[in-house]
């Protein structure tokens, strides 16, 4: 298959914007595109030289006719710069396959589902709660089943579809919705709940969600994701009861706790390519470090060796590629 054979040009039908770093966009894929809640779609823009692409949670449910999509703007960033520029009639490139095993788990013996996100992670939580309410609406919903879903942002107007999940929640007995802001003082129109996602969370934990009952979802912050799985675990629940979509790697260097736009990076998942290259520097740095470990070189002689320097190089860019998206 050709790779232009893998990838539908999708045209934007719609585009919304939240703030000046946040939108949504509404595509027509162009084609058949089958997915589940919770999955994600891959998303590119061909340049002059090269074509950059990224994982994209989706925010519709499988019955909408386009696909959505919500995006956080990184100035630096390879992808989002690019997809930021795009209105509505512009075409994107978008893998002909969705992805991802992030799904809401109504098989099991579970019956709360507690979701927990920050800003963009909220995504795949949107195209749960919509399909759920399809499925209450069709009398298809699973008996029994209870949603509480925790989400925030520094500001309200990062809670792009804080509206919608409000009035879901306000007409549906299996849905529960508190929404959080950090920076109350920066908004002081809000009357919601304060305080980080994690600290909330301590709070709510002790309505009734016990280790026995409760499978948590956590998707955004990686910060926020560590913090909200300790709470979790020592609230009783296991680790198999928590699945985690972390949707970047935080740099070493960024501050703890920040909440900045800048701070955060694109609400996606390293590509398939950088994978690769980066499970590549890893083989070579192992065969570097067994090369040293069996060397006869002296221990004195190994900063100046040109073995030592090559670990360097190889160390360096797999931080570099880890830090870049």
């Amino acid at each position: 298959m050709a790779p232009d054979d893998k990838f539908y040009r999708a045209k934007i039908t719609q585009r919304t914007d939240f703030a000046p770093d946040l939108w949504s966009v509404r595509v027509e894929p162009g084609g058949e595109f089958c997915f589940r809640p919770g999955q994600y779609a891959t998303l590119g823009v061909r340049g002059a030289d090269r074509r950059s692409e990224r994982a994209y949670s989706i925010v519709s449910s499988p019955h909408e006719k386009e696909i959505e999509f919500f995006f956080e703007l990184v100035p630096d960033g390879e992808l989002t710069p690019q997809l930021h520029a795009l209105q509505s009639g512009d075409e994107i490139l978008m893998r002909k396959v969705a992805k991802g095993r992030f799904l809401l788990d109504t098989n099991g013996p579970r019956k709360n589902h507690l979701l927990v996100s920050t800003v963009t992670g909220i995504a795949p939580f949107i195209s749960y709660i919509r399909s759920l309410d399809k499925d209450s609406r069709d009398g298809t919903f699973p008996e029994g089943h209870r949603v509480f879903l925790l989400t925030g942002g520094s500001r309200s107007w990062e809670l792009a579809y804080h509206d919608e999940v409000a009035r879901l929640a306000s007409e549906a007995n299996w849905l529960t919705y508190v929404a959080t802001i950090s920076r109350p003082w920066e908004d002081e129109k809000w009357n919601g709940e304060t305080g980080r996602v994690d600290d909330v969370l301590r709070k709510y934990t002790d309505r009734g969600l016990t280790g026995e009952d409760t499978l948590a979802y956590l998707c955004g912050h990686p910060q926020m994701i560590e913090q909200s799985k300790s709470i979790l675990q020592r609230k009783g629940l296991p680790k198999e009861a928590i699945k985690e979509e972390v949707y970047w790697i935080p740099a070493k260097s960024a501050p703890r706790g920040s909440t900045k736009a800048g701070d955060r990076r694109a609400p996606s998942r390293l590509g398939s390519e950088s994978y690769e290259s980066i499970a590549d520097t890893n083989v070579q740095l192992f065969r570097l470090s067994v090369l040293i470990q069996t060397s006869r070189l002296k221990v004195r002689f190994l900063p100046r060796s040109p073995i030592f320097s090559m670990i360097y190089a190889q160390k360096a860019r797999t931080e570099a590629l880890l830090t870049r998206y």
